[in-house]
């Protein structure tokens, strides 16, 4: 009985923790790839991580017996995927490339939840009311204020700024497709499903549009390998995790913290600075993130079963 009650303590004490850690590793996903950009092209570097996490998982899949996703989702996995990690990811780190600093790549797609909100009723049949607009309104104004004050000062290009809002809406829309078409398939086999279908995506583009010219650093090696084991085995499963014992919204009000946690990263490691217009831009999208994400609370319906 005392063991069954520590099984219990201790499940309680991660499930506590999940959130915080998570927030944590996903805002060092926007650091490694500031860290790496310098020394690879974005899609080239993508089919690395995603090969390297791809290998790992497919060693744990044979250790652990997982199955593997059934025939007819196949297709829904291998789309949520591309959207999830090839699309969103590869916004991220193209205007990373392109000069957008850590902290306002993070804080852009950190308007997850907005998004979420906004595509909740076609999508999910969620009337979205007054405190709710009122909120996306509040969280567009302090993003619009951000990247404005950006821009000016030269720190990145409306093209930068535009990949990432490409990696923002990729994210959302990735996330409702998964819960909808791709909810029940095992977690570790439907990863490398994903990892693999967009792998070949940005193997694809980086022929198109890219040299593929590596300078193989210890900086590149140390960030490639945490991007792909911390971020995309452990940050990536510990999402899926708290999207399958949470509601939608409850999962999505996380990214809300993920911009001030990079914006100090990338303060500490690089020297990234905000202007007082610039931190009250990030105070008011975290508090249009907060005022939608509480409304949708209670309205959102609680996920399914998580792959």
């Amino acid at each position: 009985m005392p063991a069954a009650d520590g099984g219990g303590a201790r499940a309680r004490f991660l499930a506590a923790a999940a959130p915080a850690l998570f927030v944590v590793l996903w805002a060092t996903g926007f650091i490694g790839a500031r860290m790496t950009m310098p020394h690879a092209e974005p899609m080239i570097l993508l089919v690395m991580r995603f090969a390297l996490a791809g290998a790992v998982l497919l060693l744990a899949a044979a250790v652990m017996r997982s199955p593997w996703p059934r025939r007819r989702a196949l297709v829904h996995v291998a789309v949520a995927g591309i959207l999830i990690q090839a699309i969103y990811l590869g916004g991220v780190f193209a205007a990373t490339r392109l000069g957008l600093e850590a902290g306002v790549s993070a804080l852009i797609v950190g308007v997850q939840p907005l998004v979420t909100a906004a595509l909740a009723g076609p999508v999910l049949g969620e009337r979205v009311g007054p405190v709710k607009w009122a909120g996306l309104a509040l969280g567009a104004l302090g993003v619009a204020l951000v990247i404005e004050q950006k821009l000016e000062a030269g720190l990145g290009t409306p093209l930068a700024v535009g990949l990432c809002t490409v990696s923002l809406f990729a994210i959302a829309i990735g996330t409702l497709y998964q819960k909808r078409f791709a909810a029940a398939e095992p977690i570790v086999t439907a990863t490398i499903v994903q990892y693999g279908a967009s792998a070949l995506l940005c193997l694809a583009l980086s022929f198109l549009f890219e040299t593929r010219a590596v300078d193989w650093t210890g900086t590149l090696v140390f960030g490639l390998v945490w991007l792909a084991l911390v971020l995309s085995c452990g940050a990536v499963t510990l999402l899926y995790w708290l999207l399958r014992h949470g509601a939608a919204a409850n999962v999505a009000s996380l990214f809300f913290m993920v911009p001030p946690c990079a914006a100090l990263m990338g303060w500490a490691l690089f020297g990234e600075t905000m202007s007082g217009s610039a931190l009250l831009g990030m105070a008011l999208a975290a508090a249009g993130v907060a005022t939608v994400s509480r409304a949708g609370a209670r309205s959102v319906p609680a996920a399914g079963p998580m792959r």
